[in-house]
C-alpha cells in the first residue's frame, strides 16, 4: 500500500469522533452556536470515520469554514480535498487540492499534489473499468435473456406446426 493509500484509508478512533461529537453538540446545545474550533475539530474527525454519512457531514462543515473563516482556509480545503478522494468524489478532490496549491504552493505541496492527482486517476480509471465490466455483464445477461426467449419462440413454433 502506498503513501497515499494508507493516508485516505486512515480511520479515526471512534471514541475520538464520540468525544468532538459530544463537544460539538453541548456547544450547540449550551449556546445555540459552535466554536470555530470545534466545528474543525469534529469534521476533522468526520472526514476520518469509515462511514460515508459521517464524511459527507464533515465535509459540509469544512465547506461551510471555508466559507466564512478565511484565517483557516488553508486547512479546510486539505481535508476537503482529502474527505472528497475518501468518498471518490475525485473531481471535487482534484478541485480543493488545486485550490490548496493556489493558498500554498511550496516543493512538499507540488509533490502531495501530485501524487495525489495521480491516485484519483488511478482509482478513476478502476471506477471506470468496474462500470464497464458491469455494463458488460449487463449486456451479456440481457443478451442471454434475449437469446433465450428466442429460442423459446422458436421451439414453441416448432411445437405448434406439429
Amino acid at each position: 500500500m502506498n503513501t497515499m493509500d494508507e493516508l485516505l484509508n486512515e480511520v479515526v478512533p471512534q471514541e475520538d469522533l464520540e468525544r468532538f461529537e459530544k463537544k460539538y453538540n453541548h456547544e450547540l446545545e449550551l449556546d445555540g452556536e459552535v466554536t470555530t474550533e470545534t466545528k474543525f475539530e469534529y469534521s476533522f474527525c468526520l472526514v476520518r470515520s469509515r462511514y460515508t454519512n459521517d464524511i459527507r457531514k464533515g465535509i459540509m462543515i469544512l465547506e461551510e469554514l471555508a466559507r466564512t473563516h478565511p484565517d483557516g482556509r488553508r486547512d479546510y480545503i486539505y481535508y476537503l480535498a482529502f474527505g472528497n478522494a475518501r468518498i471518490k468524489e475525485y473531481t471535487s478532490g482534484l478541485k480543493y487540492c488545486r485550490a490548496f496549491l493556489d493558498i500554498e504552493s511550496n516543493d512538499q505541496v507540488r509533490s502531495l499534489e501530485s501524487e495525489f492527482q495521480e491516485y484519483i486517476k488511478k482509482q478513476s480509471d478502476k471506477e471506470v473499468a468496474k462500470g464497464m465490466a458491469v455494463a458488460g455483464g449487463a449486456a451479456l445477461v440481457l443478451g442471454g435473456i434475449l437469446g433465450l426467449g428466442i429460442a423459446m419462440a422458436k421451439n414453441k413454433q416448432k411445437r405448434e406446426k406439429k
